[in-house]
């Protein structure tokens, strides 16, 4: 595997961020070239700063109706474009300038408590209310419709009866923390 080029796309504090950056610090052949975020003040983008990783910060308009970016992201030579907690939709343009290079992480097992508005707390607190005795994380590529892409790997944790969404979310980041960066260099290398 030959010099890899990866940007990530978040809009919060950027914790598989931080993973990622840390999981990928000594190896030569994969690099963070981006960061890009939809909140100006999202903590990822401290993340970035701190680790010397350009950023951009996208506004909604040129997104969704202009040119969604393609041609900035293009000067990045990007082989993986991984959404790691990034919750605005990504737009044909996009998914059509990079295609099979977009994937993104989802805190269940889909098809269940996925789609618009299922993210963070929304998609464990229903995991709860559903009495569901397990759940996990999706890892898939992404396409035009929310949660929708071809699945690429998932991972399951059992749920207590004494878990609450809170405890739920810890059990799903621990997940996240464990599979998602391999995951993405089993993706760069074998070109899934």
């Amino acid at each position: 595997m030959t010099g890899k080029n990866i940007i990530i796309f978040a809009s919060g504090a950027g914790s598989n961020t931080q993973n990622i950056i840390n999981f990928f610090r000594n190896d030569p052949s994969v690099n963070i070239s981006l960061i890009v975020s939809n909140k100006p003040e999202a903590g990822v983008l401290k993340i970035a700063e701190e680790e010397g990783i350009q950023s951009l910060i996208i506004e909604k308009e040129a997104f969704f109706r202009g040119n969604a970016y393609v041609e900035i992201l293009k000067h990045y030579s990007p082989d993986l474009i991984v959404l790691a907690g990034f919750l605005w939709k990504i737009p044909s343009k996009l998914i059509e300038s990079f295609p099979d290079k977009i994937i993104n992480i989802h805190p269940a097992l889909l098809p269940k408590y996925g789609g618009k508005g299922m993210y963070g707390h929304f998609v464990h607190e229903a995991v709860k209310s559903a009495g569901e005795k397990e759940t996990g994380i999706t890892i898939h590529f992404v396409d035009e419709l929310y949660d929708h892409g071809a699945y690429i790997f998932q991972a399951k944790v059992a749920i207590e009866d004494q878990d609450s969404a809170d405890s739920i979310a810890k059990k799903v980041h621990q997940l996240e923390y464990k599979y998602f960066p391999e995951v993405i260099r089993q993706i760069l290398s074998k070109k899934y």
